[in-house]
């Protein structure tokens, strides 16, 4: 078996990059992990401290209202002596990121962004190398700073890119597996499931001499999925002496949100100014927002299952309740796989500017707000607002792209021509 040198050096450099700012800069990662661009209520890895030193003790990490994560990270941390507990956990979210970025690896070589089973992309030939991509997320700044900060949503990111990855494998159970355990951590993955659906029957269909029946194949899917699912929560149950207390601090903080400590999302400023007679109502409204996507993008790019994926990821990045800069990374992850309609994406630059403008300014921002105490709440929530406006104009802009590459393909004497909507 050959290897790969050029890949042997980008991940061997982007793991020696890590453990550098680990082992020389020791007060980085308790200074990351309490940044708020980085860790939420739901992530943060102080909090998972907190759960795991009750959980050790005997408490219930749920009894103190502080820890919101899902109940498998307490054993999977207590197996963790604590004489090396500081030394294991930087290279356990090292070796998650080389497996997030061998993921992609693997889904870069199907080529299945520009060639589906139901799409080619006439631009297929234009693309980026598979180390490039797998370079691009692991020297990304964002994904870095997460890696040193230590949220637990490099878990869930993880599972995700390996869903795939499996799906595109025609790895059908694992995928679903996979995509099952991502959603037991986080909640929000479980709207992955549509397209990750259509993935995998995309991929099934076109392996040569299949004859399985689809609806023998949608109950197999499901079946795996909503059993892990099942399985991981009853597990949990146990994890916790026998209680199912876990399911509102871990889920029912997520759908009623009643911790708003502040974030780069949308929802906390707006709750924080909400009257409570309104407050359910718009909940409803927020979360509907938030799903209403998955049917739409799922029936209009029904032949590109994996952009639907990558614009979900997008979306998440920010209507999400608890986003943070790890879903923009796992966004920004694969969005290198659509290189070939970079040339259709309108704003680009406006869109790079915006996104730039706000990595700067925001921390400062806080700074002023938290602690020089010259600014308020506003000065911070406005600068998450153009942070969300440039990630909603890359979503935006990417699914035009992809669109007007199939429009090409069914118009080909338009290629090339403006199009303007009257």
């Amino acid at each position: 078996m050959s290897i790969d040198r050029r890949k042997v050096a980008v991940f061997g450099s982007a793991a020696v990059l890590r453990l550098v700012l680990f082992v020389a800069f020791p007060s980085l990662p308790d200074l990351l992990t309490g940044r708020v661009e980085i860790s939420t209520p739901v992530t943060s890895f102080k909090r998972l401290q907190e759960g795991l030193f009750l959980y050790t003790h005997g408490v219930s990490p749920y009894d103190g209202g502080v820890f919101y994560q899902a109940p498998l990270f307490l054993p999977l941390f207590a197996l963790i002596p604590p004489s090396i507990f500081s030394l294991i956990t930087p290279l356990l979210y090292i070796l998650l990121d080389i497996l997030c970025a061998d993921a992609l690896v693997r889904i870069a070589e199907s080529c299945e962004s520009t060639r589906s089973r139901l799409f080619t992309s006439p631009r297929k030939d234009i693309k980026w190398d598979t180390i490039a991509v797998a370079a691009a997320y692991l020297f990304n700044p964002l994904t870095i700073a997460t890696c040193v900060g230590r949220p637990t949503s490099v878990f869930t990111n993880c599972a995700i890119l390996i869903a795939v990855t499996k799906a595109i494998d025609r790895e059908n159970l694992n995928a679903m597996l996979a995509l099952a355990l991502a959603s037991y951590l986080s909640l929000y993955p479980v709207l992955l499931f549509p397209p990750l659906l259509l993935l995998c029957h995309d991929r099934h269909k076109s392996k040569p001499n299949n004859e399985s029946k689809t609806h023998g194949f949608l109950a197999l899917c499901l079946a795996s999925f909503f059993g892990a699912v099942g399985s991981l929560l009853y597990m949990s149950y146990h994890i916790t002496g026998g209680s199912w207390e876990f399911v509102s601090s871990t889920y029912g903080v997520q759908l009623l949100l009643p911790d708003l400590t502040p974030n780069v999302g949308l929802w906390w400023y707006f709750f924080i100014e909400m009257f409570d007679s309104f407050r359910e109502f718009f909940l409803g409204v927020f979360w509907l927002h938030l799903g209403g996507y998955v049917g739409g993008l799922c029936l209009r790019v029904r032949k590109q299952p994996l952009f639907v994926i990558t614009a979900m990821l997008g979306i998440f990045a920010v209507f999400k309740p608890y986003p943070s800069i790890s879903d923009t990374s796992l966004y920004f992850a694969l969005l290198p796989l659509y290189r070939h309609v970079f040339p259709l994406m309108r704003y680009t630059f406006f869109t790079v500017a915006t996104l730039l403008y706000a990595t700067l300014l925001g921390p400062a921002f806080y700074y002023l707000w938290i602690y020089a105490g010259s600014g308020n709440a506003n000065f911070f929530y406005a600068i998450t607002l153009v942070w969300s406006l440039g990630l909603s104009l890359i979503v935006a802009d990417s699914l035009f792209a992809v669109l007007r590459d199939e429009w090409e393909v069914e118009r080909p004497e338009m290629k090339g021509k403006d199009v303007r909507q009257i």
